[in-house]
């Protein structure tokens, strides 16, 4: 799955910020990081659960404080991530979700990406059709406004 999250992170950032200088390639590696490197795992693991996603936060926070760009770039990574676990439906499974609120024994969950199947198909299909949304809108807020 690589459509799918790479065209409803850049569609929500676009949506929510209107900005075309957002760091959109680092919004799409978080989007894309939990994922990739859980994969070799096996299962998912930390990176699936919000707890971890918002500790990478409160840490991102703590160590760029007074570094402004840096914090914009990194901050746009871990939202990236958080996109991950809104359009992956990590939200699904509790305890893997609220790891390690729900007890510290993380499970041996499969991928949410891998429970799908065949519905993957289409996910990454709409995900092409939002990254090519994404582009229009883009390039249509570039032209100057005919009043």
């Amino acid at each position: 799955m690589f459509f799918w999250f790479i065209g409803t992170s850049i569609a929500t950032i676009w949506f929510v910020f209107h900005d075309k200088k957002f760091a959109y390639r680092l919004v799409v590696a978080g989007a894309l990081a939990p994922d990739v490197i859980e994969v070799f795992l096996g299962h998912a693991g930390p990176l699936h659960s919000l707890v971890t996603i918002v500790a990478i936060m409160a840490v991102v926070m703590l160590i760029t404080y007074g570094r402004k760009k840096s914090r914009s770039n990194m901050l746009a990574f871990v939202i990236g991530m958080f996109l991950h676990l809104v359009f992956d439906g990590a939200f699904t499974n509790t305890k893997m979700f609220w790891w390690p609120i729900s007890g510290l024994q993380f499970g041996d969950y499969a991928l949410p990406v891998f429970d799908r199947g065949l519905i993957n198909i289409p996910l990454e299909l709409i995900g092409v059709l939002l990254i090519l949304w994404t582009r229009k809108q883009v390039q249509e807020s570039a032209e100057p406004q005919v009043k």
